[in-house]
């Protein structure tokens, strides 16, 4: 498969591009669109919550900032990717390349959208005072855990989508609930502590609790829930490749 992607750099290369240009094809604000949505959504949450809480820290919409560009990359990546194969039906029946390309173009394109969107929160978490510490050399390393952990996402769900064309309802409404498993825009200290092994099995739990740890609490993430992200990610990606090329036999035939 790495060989075969290797062939198809280009095409690799050029779906990507097309990817991101393509996302917001037709709008007036363009990816201007990847910072509004999560940035009202931090506002709404930063009015709405404190009073729904009582209580909240002193950085909490740095807290929320973190926390819903995080997942704003996972949910729209994971939502863009379960058409990831069908929306290319016309090319896969017509020449070959390897499949996997088009899971690694809509997954990446989302990480080219999420790391346009870092200049905002770093701008954020300095208008808040938190500061940047040498935690943030650890930035990169916590993206790329994200980023396989949805790449496996996408390659399991773009491939059952075109066999089963419910399962893109199934898995939005799944990524809906999810959002409230994870500790977004509440504290896991608020949550009963007989519930906490639920939330933190949750790789997002992880991942977004690693990336505050490093960006507003100004502490090395934990070891222990780093490791869990990463491998959870890991395994993840390596059933959905699995998945994939099963599937992907047959799909000129579903399509």
């Amino acid at each position: 498969m790495i060989k075969d992607l290797y062939n198809y750099r280009e095409l690799l290369k050029n779906n990507i591009k097309k990817e991101v240009r393509g996302r917001y094809k037709g709008s007036i604000l363009g990816i201007l669109w990847s910072f509004i949505n999560p940035l009202l959504q931090t506002f709404i949450y930063a009015i709405i919550f404190p009073l729904i809480l009582g209580h909240v820290e002193v950085h909490y919409t740095s807290f929320l900032i973190i926390g819903v560009f995080a997942w704003f990359f996972f949910i729209n990546t994971v939502a863009t990717g379960n058409k990831a194969i069908i929306n290319n039906a016309n090319i896969i029946n017509k020449i070959y390349f390897p499949r996997e390309i088009l899971p690694i173009s809509t997954t990446t394109s989302g990480l080219i959208n999420f790391l346009f969107s870092l200049p905002i929160i770093i701008g954020f978490i300095l208008i808040d005072r938190v500061g940047i510490s040498i935690h943030i050399l650890l930035l990169p390393l916590i993206i790329f855990i994200e980023y396989i952990l949805i790449l496996g996402i996408v390659f399991i769900t773009s491939s059952i989508t075109v066999y089963l064309r419910d399962f893109e309802f199934i898995i939005n409404f799944a990524t809906n609930l999810l959002f409230y498993a994870t500790p977004i825009i509440y504290y896991i200290s608020s949550i009963p502590s007989k519930w906490h092994w639920i939330i933190k099995i949750n790789p997002m739990t992880n991942i977004i609790g690693s990336l505050r740890d490093i960006l507003l609490y100004h502490n090395w993430p934990n070891l222990h829930s780093l490791l869990l992200a990463f491998i959870s990610s890991v395994i993840i990606l390596i059933i959905g490749l699995i998945i994939f090329k099963k599937l992907e036999k047959n799909f000129s035939e579903e399509l």
